[in-house]
């Protein structure tokens, strides 16, 4: 199993809920006030007979109109247009932006349009009902004319390799996934688990729709992580993307 970081750069967020980019050597965070500052990155994995991303990114473009994702998956070595799956573990629009791509003419097309897009049934209905400005139901409508859609529910078996887990916690429809090809094992936590810092430390985020639950669900995955040596995808993470974590004497560890 190969794993590749898609990195799309650092923002910062407000109540607004706008992505606005962030350069460290150049902005300074004060001007930005009550804003939280994260890294975006999906990841690609390469299994024996497939190619999978976890989430999509702000699906925003470069100078010439290129989706920056998929910049990045051909910097992998890889064409966008092989990829199989699209793994979402929710659909806020910092994950969900990059299901499709808004072109420099205007017109819309699917980011990945050979791909099964694969989203727990309740996110689904939420993007269509939530109010919050977290969901961008125009790209939910887009999908819904366009895409190849698989709906799940509750946790189970995607693959004989993959497997997922409704969490709840980030927002009511979370999931996680876990892939094992029998060698190696990548745990991609979403926003349940998005940066290894998260580990180092208990505390609730205001963030969450039930952050006791998800403070608990990241120590829980922690030492699961710990006892099965796995690869964990840290898709918010500004210091250490991928990681593997160590438990020793009630303190966790990313190597």
């Amino acid at each position: 199993m190969q794993v590749f970081t898609l990195y799309e750069g650092s923002y910062s967020v407000d109540a607004t809920k706008k992505f606005i980019p962030f350069n460290a050597e150049k902005d300074n965070p004060k001007d930005r006030p009550a804003s939280l500052f994260i890294h975006v990155q999906p990841f690609l994995i390469k299994l024996k007979n497939s190619l999978v991303l976890f989430d999509t990114g702000l699906g925003y473009s470069d100078e010439k109109g290129q989706l920056i994702l998929h910049n990045n998956i051909r910097k992998a070595g890889f064409d966008p247009e092989d990829v199989d799956m699209v793994l979402m573990s929710h659909l806020h629009f910092d994950h969900s932006g990059g299901m499709i791509h808004n072109k420099i003419d205007g017109s819309v097309e699917l980011s990945f349009p050979h791909a099964t897009y694969v989203i727990q049934t309740g996110e689904w209905e939420t993007a269509f009902t939530n109010p919050s400005s977290s969901y961008k139901t125009e790209i939910f409508e887009f999908l819904q004319r366009n895409a190849q859609l698989k709906f799940i529910e509750n946790s189970g078996q995607l693959t004989d390799e993959i497997s997922y887990e409704l969490t709840g916690a980030h927002c009511p429809f979370h999931q996680v996934f876990l892939l094992d090809d029998g060698v190696d094992k990548v745990f991609f936590g979403g926003d349940v688990l998005p940066e290894p810092e998260e580990l180092l430390r208990k505390f609730i985020a205001k963030y969450d729709f039930d952050g006791r639950k998800a403070m608990e669900l990241r120590e829980e995955f922690g030492k699961k992580a710990a006892e099965e040596n796995w690869n964990c995808l840290f898709y918010h993470a500004k210091s250490k993307a991928t990681g593997y974590v160590t438990y020793t004497d009630g303190q966790f560890r990313i190597s």
